[in-house]
């Protein structure tokens, strides 16, 4: 029988074409990305539904820590494999749009919004994201203390002296003060331009001084605590002893419901003309793709969480200030005091620079605010510590390499290679590999799956981070430099050898805390294990699960606990101090000291570990050997250095070169505890080359030359160490 086309078929075909990207993608979900959490994030999660309701359309949710939301974005959607959408403070949209990472908004209604969040969106006459929310700092004060919140900062001096008594640990005024985000409006109220006309930072100005100047006198008077966080921010204003509060609308969901408290415009300044304190605004934005493979559905997504019930679920649940000028007419909204004084405040405030500058400066003012409040520097010499800090940082982009000698050198190696598989196959003609091997595949069959988790998690990587290490990174493009960044670390180019960012210094400094902290894991474990290993001694048991106990725990958990108890108002290594009539120590603010209490923590976590170690060698040693050296009249120091060290030596020595290692790179002690402080002198090779990758403008290729570095100082300790192990296994 033969077939028959019936003249519609074509036309058919060509309406099934037409519709099969739909049919494709119909039942995939949209991916959106956010670092919301808590009502934050059942917000979102309430507006998502309401869009999958209203349109069908899946979506799936992904909550980003917010430290690694960035480069997790622009690495993942260049690559396609990142979100659809993405929600994300304004302030990185340049980036974004260098890296090709955004697409523009087709649909943006830009009179539905408040102009302030409309313009932080535009690059070069083109809108990016649709707004969702507004965020940027106010006065919070607490109205059974403060019943009018002061209009200038003269007013605010007046009220502070009876609102604060440090003894009682009661402060008129308390911020993060060592963040540049919260020195940022009073920099700009003392008249501090952090731009000159030409969009360059300048850090050493006489604003910059003043303001300076002002924030370390309250300081100095004791209106204000000391090494301040956003934890103590709270506690401090939930017990009452903290009268006024600079933050930002995320802190309303942090007080406690039974604390009376009203909001405000930071007061203007009466040093400098009563100008007003001009905070940065952050927008934050539903971002399209570009590389979204369903741009109308993304689009619409975006567009349905800037508007309408999504808004007002926002501001209910999430305490958002929305950008949608709508919003502020629904009764739900209107009846929320936060919402108003954040709309009033915002009025007020600057845009944060969307500019490669911008990210720039971050780091400079940090280590100036700290110098400053730690009273390392005079607020008159930290504007010159910033500059020469961005200066520093901020290095000159290397000269490109001809990459034609690196291919050639590439191809020789290959062929070298290549040459010799060749020739010991030649030499193995005589048999065929089964029958010289006869349980070869066997063998391989076996070691297979560590093989390939060995190439996928440390050979891939490694020949990635080589091959990194020979390029420039800088606003999503590489380019080929050969060994620039390696003769810049090593020739120190930019600082001093004795600056904390040289090289050798961070060596100088990872050889002493390596070293130091081993020594003393080894001491005082092995001095544990001899008195657990005293058969009179009662409750052996337990005190060995109570020893053990600080290295079962996550050395994140205790890092972060340790930082705690070394702060310098409220930490309990300071009261111990006071006890014993001490004068309290800010640890943070030397290098002694802060090297102090990064040691202090890794020791606590590392000498249990070698006690383990220890006490399993002791009890291999026989007592016959003992009780014949005290037949001989040997000494308790005696037996110790002739029995027992020579017989711990097998044991304690892989322990020893498994410590060092571990110390070498301990990133977590030294990024959660001293944080690098004071200034980054504190900071170990790996951390330095974590800061230079992902702080620092994200120059993977200068990181990845720190990295090889590391690799081969790990490598030529590891030589040493093979010969060390060879002479003790020889005696």
């Amino acid at each position: 029988m033969n077939a028959t086309v019936r003249p519609e078929t074509p036309r058919f075909l060509a309406l099934l074409l037409a519709l099969l990207p739909s049919f494709a993608f119909a039942d995939v979900p949209l991916k959106l990305w956010h670092a919301y959490r808590g009502g934050e994030e059942q917000a979102l999660e309430r507006a998502v539904a309401d869009f999958t309701k209203a349109t069908g359309t899946p979506v799936e949710l992904l909550a980003v820590p917010y430290d690694a939301f960035s480069s997790k974005l622009t690495s993942a959607i260049p690559h396609d494999a990142g979100p659809d959408v993405f929600i994300f403070a304004h302030e990185r949209l340049r980036q974004f749009h260098r890296l090709k990472v955004v697409a523009p908004s087709t649909s943006l209604n830009r009179s539905a919004y408040i102009t302030s969040a409309i313009d932080a969106l535009e690059l070069d006459g083109q809108w990016y994201g649709y707004p969702l929310s507004l965020k940027c700092l106010a006065l919070y004060y607490n109205t059974d203390l403060v019943a009018r919140a002061p209009t200038t900062t003269a007013e605010l001096l007046e009220a502070l002296p009876s609102l604060s008594e440090a003894s009682a640990n009661r402060y008129g005024l308390v911020y993060e003060a060592a963040d540049f985000y919260f020195h940022a409006p009073i920099l700009a109220g003392f008249g501090g331009a952090l731009f000159d006309a030409n969009g360059r930072a300048q850090l050493n100005t006489e604003g910059m001084a003043n303001s300076l100047k002002w924030v370390k006198g309250l300081q100095d008077l004791q209106f204000m605590p000391t090494e301040v966080s956003g934890a103590l921010v709270k506690s401090l204003f939930n017990e009452g002893k903290a009268a006024m509060v600079i933050s930002g609308p995320w802190f309303a969901g942090e007080i406690d419901a039974s604390r009376k408290w009203a909001i405000a415009p930071l007061p203007r300044v009466s040093e400098n003309h009563d100008a007003q304190m001009a905070p940065f605004l952050g927008v934050e934005a539903a971002f399209v793709s570009s590389m979204t493979r369903q741009p109308e559905q993304a689009e619409a997504l975006a567009k349905f969480l800037s508007v309408g019930q999504a808004t007002v679920a926002r501001v209910t649940l999430g305490r958002q200030i929305p950008a949608e000028l709508a919003a502020y007419d629904n009764e739900l909204v209107a009846r929320d005091p936060l919402v108003a004084s954040f709309r009033a405040a915002a009025e007020l405030a600057t845009p944060t620079p969307n500019t490669l500058e911008m990210a720039r400066v971050w780091e400079p003012m940090k280590l100036a605010l700290r110098a400053v409040l730690q009273g390392g520097t005079p607020p008159e010499d930290a504007g010159a510590l910033a500059e020469r800090r961005y200066r520093a940082l901020n290095r000159e982009r290397p000269d490109d390499a001809d990459p034609k000698p690196w291919l050639a050198g590439l191809v020789l190696i290959a062929i070298a290679a290549s040459a010799l598989v060749v020739r010991r196959a030649t030499a193995m003609q005589k048999c065929t590999f089964a029958q010289r091997y006869p349980e070869a595949w066997r063998g391989l069959a076996w070691v297979a799956p560590a093989a390939v988790g060995v190439l996928v998690l440390i050979v891939i990587p490694f020949a990635v981070g080589i091959s990194l290490s020979v390029f420039h990174h800088e606003a999503g493009e590489y380019s080929f430099v050969g060994l620039a960044n390696f003769v810049d670390i090593l020739t120190s180019r930019g600082y001093r050898i004795t600056e904390p960012l040289s090289f050798y210094f961070t060596l100088a400094v990872t050889i002493g805390w390596t070293f130091l902290n081993v020594s003393l894991h080894v001491i005082i474990g092995l001095f544990l294990a001899i008195l657990l290993k005293n058969p009179l001694l009662k409750l052996r048991g337990f005190y060995r699960v109570v020893l053990i106990l600080p290295w079962a725990v996550p050395n994140y958990i205790t890092a972060l606990m340790w930082r705690g108890m070394f702060h310098r108002q409220f930490g309990a290594m300071n009261a111990l101090l006071a006890a014993l009539g001490i004068e309290p120590i800010s640890w943070f603010t030397h290098f002694s000291t802060s090297f102090a209490a990064n040691v202090i923590t890794n020791t606590w976590m590392g000498f249990p570990f070698m006690m383990v170690v220890a006490l399993g060698g002791l009890q291999s040693i026989p007592d016959d050997l003992y009780e014949a050296a005290e037949v001989d009249g040997a000494s308790k120091w005696v037996q110790f250095r002739r029995i027992t060290l020579p017989l711990l030596r097998p044991a304690l020595l892989p322990a020893i070169i498994l410590g060092l290692v571990w110390t070498f790179n301990m990133f977590n002690i030294i990024y959660l505890v001293s944080g690098g402080e004071p200034g980054g002198a504190t900071d170990i090779l790996v951390s330095e080359a974590y800061r230079w990758a992902f702080q620092r403008n994200e120059q993977y290729g200068f990181a990845a030359a720190y990295s090889v570095l590391i690799f081969f100082v790990l490598f030529a300790w590891s030589r040493v160490t093979n010969r060390l192990g060879a002479e003790a296994r020889a005696e």
